[in-house]
């Protein structure tokens, strides 16, 4: 495997060694021991989650507040997609910053979102699935939502229609308006998550 830092502090992007016979194709989509070794922690596999989308769907920002965190291990196992990953952690020298990754099924490349990261998606083509190996369970109103439109961030989504959203995101408060709540987690240096 070969791993990739992104200019946003513990957020990574991970691409497989492929081997290719007549056959088909062969890669390890994740490897703990490697990215235990990446992240200086380790990754406890807690939960599992997929979601099928159709083209032109947006889906985020989305992240978790600190309690519990979440480290995020995510994959397009069919089609494609364009994964925006956005720094929330207030101090960090990348607050408010943005990385994009173009994941597709093909590539298996994948993309580690540390805690205190937002997360979202755009999907390229039809029937596009997302796989999400997380660190931590769901808890119930531990999400942070933040406007994916949000013209401040002004993410490079490269829609040419208006995407397919969810009302909750439609409707989700800027990124000003979330670090008004204090709801946001603390950067601490060679800490990737802190407890606000």
């Amino acid at each position: 495997m070969h791993v990739e830092e992104t200019a946003i502090p513990g957020a990574l992007v991970v691409t497989p060694r492929r081997h290719v016979d007549r056959r088909g194709d062969f890669y390890e989509g994740l490897r703990t021991d490697v990215l235990e070794h990446e992240l200086g922690r380790p990754f406890p596999v807690r939960q599992i989650n997929y979601s099928t989308s159709g083209r032109n769907t947006l889906r985020g920002l989305h992240g978790v507040a600190i309690p519990p965190g979440q480290v995020k291990y995510v994959t397009c196992v069919q089609g494609a997609l364009r994964d925006i990953i956005v720094d929330l952690r207030i101090g960090s020298p990348a607050f408010g910053r943005h990385h994009v990754t173009e994941l597709d099924a093909g590539s298996g490349r994948s993309v580690v979102i540390p805690e205190g990261v937002g997360h979202g998606f755009l999907t390229l083509t039809d029937d596009a699935r997302i796989c999400y190996v997380l660190s931590t369970l769901y808890v119930p109103g531990t999400q942070i939502d933040i406007d994916p439109l949000d013209r401040d961030l002004a993410l490079p989504w490269g829609f040419t229609q208006p995407p397919l959203m969810s009302d909750k995101d439609a409707g989700a408060p800027s990124l000003a308006e979330v670090t008004a709540t204090g709801r946001l987690p603390r950067w601490q240096a060679g800490v990737a998550y802190s407890n606000t």
